[in-house]
């Protein structure tokens, strides 16, 4: 029960801190930059989940 009302108050404080529009901008870059070594990384290709139907 404490384990939940602690992390019920930290996600409230993440919700809070996200809607910064400083934190938006950081966010975003980081969310772009996940993005471009994906590209690099060639991630969702697929391989080893079978033929596609």
């Amino acid at each position: 029960m404490l384990r939940k009302a602690l992390m019920s108050g930290i996600a409230a404080k993440v919700i809070q801190e996200a809607r910064k529009p400083q934190n938006q901008a950081k966010i975003k870059e980081f969310i772009a930059k996940i993005g471009e070594q994906n590209k690099k990384q060639g991630g969702g290709r697929g391989y080893g989940r079978g033929p596609v139907r």
